[in-house]
């Protein structure tokens, strides 16, 4: 575990504490430093000691656990965080307003327990933040929790006192994917056998999609609905960046990447684009959806509730944009010279920013029709999973079978145009969609300029 995990993983852990501090601060009618520093010192001591000591009781049965340690790791951190999605639907507990030392101790425990778990994964798997080997890193990582959760539980404190708990479901449930994410990271890279997975850029290329389709969603506890005018500029610049991918990312380099084996290279990376369209073809008439304020269902009737509907739509189109990410970054693992060396950075980042406006269009229209705001964030959340999910699948198929990527490079390009198409209608439902289609172009050509810069 590196520093850009460990800190993922503090913020992860902190969300709990953040919760209540938000709590905290509602209950209080008048807020001074003493609150602040309360909160932050009692939650961040204690989110502190507890994985310090569930590392020394881990110890002890090293052996043991090094067995099975990788399924112990996931195991744990996907209890943890499935838990604080369970209690971000939760009716909220009446936290009381008092700052003594009996309430402050009973929370600071109670937010901590999960902890207490993770500094066993800590024996599981290793921080590896110094050159050195043992309680060195440990205290590192116990050390930057404890800080972490302070900060983030005064902050939430003054969200508290502020905005009451329009928060508080929100921070629960971006925690508990983050720590779900590191478990299931840690399995994965167990199961690759290449050792990809070990390459921290790997595994930050996979995040950031996930970092822009979180904050996509968190917009629903900002805004209620989107104009017209917005919305068609924001579909416009999406399918822009995703059309310039899908050509410039995927397909040119597959060309490219193919002329060695061929004579006539296009042949084959056309045979695949076709394979691409006719996979999400298939996905789109076997899988029940909604588009988004549209309102076109698709697929196979089906009983699901509007918002599952709508959420599967952006879930069909985020299963080839994870095929890119994953098949760009096994290049970049393999260090292919048809590929250029910033690509990866830049298709993780032109990804990212599409999906801000993609988990918009899930939250924003099924909380307008009624559901509640800390559900329609976690819908939102949940649509961009399969990027990070089916990127480290293709990393991993990729570079056990090298000579394979090109093929899932075409196919990826073709399966991303058919999506796109498929939303540009969206841009023709108004008679004035000039703003749509120069957002489109503006779009296309900024990702364009990045690969080739």
């Amino acid at each position: 575990m590196g520093l850009f995990e460990l800190l993922l993983l503090s913020v992860g852990l902190a969300m709990d504490a953040f919760a209540v501090s938000i709590c905290k601060g509602l209950a209080v009618k008048k807020i001074t430093a003493k609150e602040y520093l309360l909160c932050g010192i009692w939650f961040g001591s204690f989110q502190g000691i507890m994985p310090l000591i569930g590392y020394l009781v881990g110890s002890r049965f090293e052996k043991l656990i090094s067995m099975v340690a990788p399924w112990v790791a996931f195991i744990l951190l996907s209890l943890i965080g499935g838990n604080m999605i369970k209690e971000a639907f939760a009716p909220p507990e009446e936290v009381k307003p008092e700052f003594d030392v009996k309430t402050m101790f009973m929370m600071a425990v109670a937010t901590s327990i999960d902890a207490l778990a993770v500094g066993i994964t800590f024996v599981v798997e290793p921080v590896k933040v110094f050159e050195t080997e043992g309680i060195r890193n440990v205290l590192l990582a116990v050390l930057l929790i404890g800080i972490i959760t302070c900060f983030i539980s005064m902050i939430g404190v003054k969200i508290g006192h502020i905005f009451g708990m329009r928060y508080k479901s929100g921070s629960e449930i971006m925690g508990g994917t983050i720590l779900i994410f590191i478990g299931l990271r840690s399995l994965i890279s167990h199961l690759d056998k290449s050792q990809a997975l070990s390459d921290s850029e790997i595994i930050f290329g996979m995040l950031i999609p996930l970092i822009g389709t979180l904050l996509g969603a968190a917009v629903v506890y900002a805004k209620s609905r989107l104009s017209d005018n917005l919305r068609m500029i924001l579909v416009g610049g999406t399918s822009g960046i995703m059309i310039s991918i899908a050509v410039w990312g995927m397909i040119e380099p597959a060309v490219m990447g193919l002329k060695e084996v061929y004579k006539n290279e296009i042949i084959p990376v056309v045979i695949c684009f076709c394979g691409g369209v006719l996979f999400q073809y298939i996905l789109d008439i076997i899988v029940p959806h909604t588009h988004a304020y549209t309102n076109i269902t698709e697929g196979p009737k089906s009983k699901l509730d509007l918002e599952i509907k709508v959420m599967l739509s952006e879930v069909i189109h985020h299963i080839p944009e994870g095929v890119a990410l994953g098949a760009i970054y096994s290049g970049h693992f393999l260090e292919i010279d048809w590929i250029s060396a910033s690509m990866a950075l830049v298709l993780a980042i032109a990804i990212a920013v599409q999906n801000i406006p993609e988990a918009l269009f899930v939250s924003l229209p099924i909380h307008e029709k009624g559901t509640n705001t800390g559900k329609a964030f976690f819908m939102g959340v949940v649509s961009g999973v399969p990027i990070p999910l089916f990127g480290i699948i293709t990393v991993i198929v990729s570079l056990l079978f090298t000579g394979i990527l090109p093929y899932v490079m075409a196919t990826a390009g073709g399966a991303l145009i058919y999506t796109t198409i498929e939303e540009i209608p969206q841009l023709a439902s108004k008679k004035d969609n000039d703003k749509g289609a120069l957002a489109f172009v503006v779009g296309f050509a900024i990702v364009m300029f990045m690969i080739f810069l």
